[in-house]
């Protein structure tokens, strides 16, 4: 079976830091033709975006979308609503937990399969301050390790 054919168009780095990622989902993406044609620029920014349900359906808030430069007119709006398209069941599944205290929908990454637009949204969990620098101290340790390591051989 081949490999799935995937470009990255934007990676949500910062969520992985102040989140546990408890579940991966992935979502479509309705969108105006502009919007494709600019994210395959790679005009896409997922620092602030977050998901939430409404009337049981999936909406991205605050994902900035830039504007695609050689449109004429009939341009998008940057930051409007877009709607994800999941499943009833992961869409109640998802309603599910997020109804529980702390948990919220993420996005983790924006990316093409196959010539259709993607996104990974994840159910995550809020980190605390001493949880964030327990993930550093961790990580840093590994690369400790990993030095130690190279050096040795």
């Amino acid at each position: 079976m081949a490999k799935d054919h995937i470009k990255i168009i934007a990676d949500n780095r910062k969520a992985r830091h102040e989140y546990f990622i408890e579940d991966r989902f992935e979502a479509g993406m309705v969108l105006l033709g502009t919007e494709v044609k600019s994210l395959r620029q790679g005009r896409a920014n997922l620092k602030d975006a977050y998901a939430r349900i409404k009337k049981g359906e999936i909406w991205v808030h605050q994902l900035h979308i830039g504007p695609y430069p050689f449109a004429y007119y009939n341009n998008h709006e940057p930051l409007r609503l877009r709607k994800l398209l999941l499943h009833n069941h992961e869409i109640k599944k998802l309603y599910g937990k997020l109804n529980e205290r702390g948990y919220a929908l993420i996005p983790l990454r924006l990316y093409f399969r196959e010539g259709k637009v993607k996104m990974e949204l994840a159910l995550a969990k809020g980190k605390r301050q001493y949880d964030k620098r327990e993930s550093i101290k961790r990580r840093d340790e590994q690369r400790d390790l990993a030095r130690a390591r190279k050096d040795y051989k």
